[in-house]
């Protein structure tokens, strides 16, 4: 465990602003709606990866790195669905991502389609940057140990999935033009997790 938090110090720990310290004890306490709203955030981020691969069918290696993580993602869904089933919880409906909208519109349209796809791996990436964050919280403070264990899972997952998407992006794109978006969406990210209101039935 130790080698996993020194070794993504600087990889996904460049959030700008850290979550705000209520949301791990806001989150126990209201445990079956922060579990059905996190089993439909990993069934977005399975969708999301397969809108990507359909929309840029030619760019090989963004199929082939992508396509494995559809597929675990999914694995995500299913876990978080056995974790509610095992403690008698149903699953409801979606709940609008407040978050995800605010990010969906500071992406920049128009441009090539490199340009496009781009926009939309650095927004996966800061996804899945807070989704860690978050994992980590759940796993150090929680007091259910099935959970903590969980999640410590799901952390390292999205670890992967956040350098996966920055990786990508540095690929396809100049690494001087991604490191200059990058900044801004970690700046806008911020800014919306400072103005978003600590909700107890929402990932997040």
């Amino acid at each position: 465990m130790k080698h996993w938090e020194e070794s993504t110090k600087n990889k996904m720990l460049n959030l700008q602003l850290p979550t705000d310290p209520r949301w791990v004890h806001i989150a126990e306490m209201n445990i079956a709606d922060i579990l059905v709203d996190h089993a439909y955030c990993e069934q977005k981020a399975a969708s999301s990866c397969i809108s990507l691969i359909l929309r840029f069918p030619d760019f090989d290696r963004l199929v082939d790195q992508l396509t494995p993580i559809v597929a675990e993602e999914w694995t995500h869904f299913e876990r978080v669905m056995q974790q509610m089933r095992n403690r008698g919880i149903k699953f409801g409906w979606p709940r609008q991502d407040e978050y995800v909208v605010r990010l969906l519109g500071f992406l920049r349209k128009g441009g090539s389609r490199t340009q496009q796809l781009t926009e939309h791996l650095l927004m996966n990436a800061l996804i899945e940057a807070r989704s860690c964050e978050r994992f980590k919280l759940l796993w150090q403070k929680l007091k259910d140990e099935e959970l903590k264990n969980f999640y410590y899972e799901l952390m390292v997952s999205e670890a992967g999935h956040y350098v996966n998407f920055l990786e990508l992006a540095r690929y396809y794109q100049k690494a001087e033009l991604v490191e200059i978006r990058w900044k801004e969406w970690l700046d806008f990210e911020a800014s919306v997790i400072q103005e978003m209101t600590v909700r107890d039935d929402r990932f997040h």
